[in-house]
C-alpha cells in the first residue's frame, strides 16, 4: 500500500529500496514557495543504522507490514539461534547476524520480541532488563561501597560487564540490555 507524505510519522514502517525502515522522526515542511516535503529520520530494522531522507509530495512510499511475534529462546547450534514462537509453538532458527549484539544477553527460556517482514527475520529485541547471576569476578573487599569504582565481571550468559566492587560471585544482579550496564543487586 502506497503512503502519501502526510501519512509519514514516527513509528510507521516503510519500504525504501527493498529495505525495511521504521520512521524515528518526521518533520512536515511547507515552504512559502514550492511544494511541501517531509524530512524523516529512518532506522534500518536489520542493522539499526539511522539515515535521513527527504520525501517530496509526488513520491510514492510503500508501507511495510511488519509482524511482531513473542519468541522464547531455546538453544544455539553453530551460527543459528533457535526460538519457539509463543503463539503456534513452531521452532524458528535465526542467524547470528540477525541477533546481532543481543546474543550477549540471551539466556535459556528468555522471552523476546521478534520482528518479521514476509517471514524474514528483521531483528530480535530483548527485554530492557534481565536478572543474571555473576559467575566470575575478583573478590570484594570489606568496606567497598557503590561509589568507589567498578570491576569486570562475567555473567551467566558469558558476557562481561562492569559492576561495583562490592559484587561477588553468586550474586544476582539486574542488567540493562540496551547498553549492557549494571543496574542493581537483586536479593
Amino acid at each position: 500500500m502506497a503512503l502519501s507524505i502526510n501519512e509519514i510519522k514516527s513509528g510507521v514502517t516503510i519500504l525504501v529500496d527493498a529495505i525495511v525502515y521504521v520512521v524515528v522522526d518526521a518533520q512536515h515542511i511547507k515552504p512559502g514557495k514550492g511544494a511541501a516535503f517531509v524530512r524523516a529520520k529512518l532506522r534500518d530494522m536489520k542493522t539499526s543504522n539511522i539515515q535521513e531522507k527527504t520525501f517530496r509530495g509526488d513520491d510514492k512510499i510503500e508501507q511495510a507490514f511488519v509482524d511482531e511475534r513473542k519468541l522464547q529462546y531455546q538453544y544455539t547450534s553453530g551460527q543459528l539461534y533457535h526460538f519457539m514462537d509463543q503463539d503456534n509453538f513452531e521452532e524458528i532458527a535465526i542467524s547470528e547476524e540477525s541477533i546481532g549484539d543481543n546474543k550477549r544477553f540471551l539466556k535459556d527460556n528468555i522471552e523476546v520480541m521478534g520482528y518479521f517482514y514476509k517471514d524474514d527475520v528483521l531483528t530480535v529485541n530483548l527485554p530492557n532488563f534481565i536478572e543474571v547471576e555473576i559467575i566470575n569476578t575478583e573478590p570484594g573487599i570489606k568496606g567497598d561501597t557503590a561509589k568507589s569504582g567498578t570491576k569486570p565481571a562475567q555473567i551467566e550468559t558469558g558476557a562481561s560487564i562492569q559492576v561495583p566492587l562490592f559484587i561477588d560471585v553468586g550474586d544476582r544482579i539486574k542488567v540493562d540490555t540496551r547498553g549492557g550496564q549494571y543496574v542493581e543487586r537483586v536479593s
